[in-house]
């Protein structure tokens, strides 16, 4: 039903919307949680084991997070376009979270940072398998009218388990006087159960009789498919991930204005719950009004994030920079993820999704790898500054395809 006043926007309310979105996609969400939860906890700790304990430069910090996402990214491209090609998607997301799975026992077992590099690599490889996968299975389940929110619903249950992570890290370096090895051993418990929830309490919908499956991944002749309003997308996003290096930059920055290494973490928990609490309300929002505005809106509040970082000077400074970053990603990365879906053929959504992450993934490596250097050589303001000059330039992106965008979200339902 309308209203009179308001005919293009729904009356229904963001409750009856969550009470309407299909159970696999709350699954879907507690396995994103747990894993994360998982991850988090060794990842929010890892940059400075590596450089307090292990001796490591900031430069290979971010060279090392750099190829661990762009290894992700571009395995994501291989398993999309693989569970094109099967018509299953289950599977595949299963090897990739059994795999990173796999993995967490080496990290409180590494003996040198050539094991963490090579336990790090395999995580992300993991996460690459799942990746592309798991976000064509969202788009599979979801109705289209509802898109939007279950993306954003996935992603805010994502994040909040990364905000859980980070505080049970706080929590028991407290506990052990920062035994980093005991908390890595810990976060093996949530990823395992991660594995066990996907198995169970997932099921994958049958594929319509109709449904063509992709004959050959990766062929030109699909990636010709996808379109050009899909490719639009990809190629705002890449200029978009110029400005967003690794989150293990905050962790570093935090270090650098001096705060204690037990509460450290609480840097990623407080980005991942500014990221929690407004990827599904912006998710549901995409449904009812322009997808580019809000995307605008993502990138300015990086830009504020990257100023406020890169003049830091205490804790409230550095906590409004990291909060500001947790919600730019809570406004830009489902938004993203629902851009792609809607514009992709829905027998190619693995396709599209994996070589979506495959170029990210390559830009955000170039954007680490430069993330550190600036570090190396300017100090963390060089850094953050160049952030928000390369988000001025996506805005630039985005303005001028608004026009093109607008009519693509029009065709695929989104445009208000």
């Amino acid at each position: 039903m309308m209203t009179s006043t308001s005919p293009n926007i729904p009356t229904r309310s963001l409750p009856q919307e969550k009470r309407r979105i299909p159970a696999g996609i709350w699954a879907l969400g507690l396995v994103s949680l747990l894993m994360d939860v998982s991850s988090e906890m060794i990842h929010a700790l890892l940059p400075i084991y590596m450089v307090s304990v292990l001796g490591t430069s900031m430069l290979t910090v971010g060279i090392i997070e750099g190829i661990a996402e762009a290894t992700a990214s571009i395995t994501k491209v291989f398993s999309g376009a693989l569970s094109d090609w099967l018509g299953k998607r289950k599977l595949l997301a299963l090897i990739g979270y059994g795999l990173a799975a796999l993995t967490k026992p080496i990290f409180p077992l590494a003996p040198s940072i050539d094991w963490l590099i090579s336990a790090r690599f395999i995580d992300r490889i993991g996460k690459g398998i799942r990746g592309a996968p798991r976000d064509a299975l969202v788009a599979d389940i979801a109705p289209p009218e509802l898109r939007g929110a279950s993306f954003g619903l996935r992603q805010s249950l994502d994040t909040i388990g990364a905000f859980l992570g980070p505080l049970l890290a706080i929590g028991l370096m407290w506990m052990t006087a920062d035994h980093f090895q005991f908390v890595f051993w810990i976060a093996v418990i949530p990823a395992c159960l991660s594995v066990a929830v996907l198995l169970f309490l997932v099921k994958e919908p049958k594929r319509p009789a109709n449904t063509k499956l992709a004959k050959i991944p990766l062929r030109r002749a699909e990636l010709i498919r996808l379109g050009s309003g899909y490719w639009l997308v990809v190629v705002i996003a890449s200029i978009f991930t110029l400005a967003r290096f690794s989150e293990a930059f905050l962790i570093l920055r935090a270090q650098s204005l001096g705060l204690e290494l037990m509460f450290i973490p609480g840097i990623l928990m407080l980005m991942s719950l500014a990221y929690s609490l407004s990827a599904y309300p912006v998710g549901a929002l995409s449904d009812r009004m322009n997808r580019t505005s809000i995307l605008i809106a993502g990138v300015i509040l990086l830009i504020l994030a990257d100023v406020v970082l890169a003049y830091a000077s205490g804790l409230l400074t550095l906590s409004l920079g990291v909060i500001l970053w947790g919600l730019h990603m809570g406004f830009t990365q489902g938004l993203l993820a629902r851009m792609i879906a809607d514009t992709a053929p829905a027998e190619l959504r693995g396709t599209a999704f994996g070589m979506f992450n495959l170029t990210t993934g390559v830009i955000l490596l170039i954007s680490s790898v430069l993330a550190g250097a600036l570090w190396e050589a300017f100090g963390p303001q060089a850094t953050f500054l160049a952030g928000a000059a390369f988000s001025a330039l996506t805005i630039a992106g985005l303005l001028t395809a608004r026009k093109r965008l607008y009519l693509t979200e029009t065709a695929t339902g989104g445009g208000r």
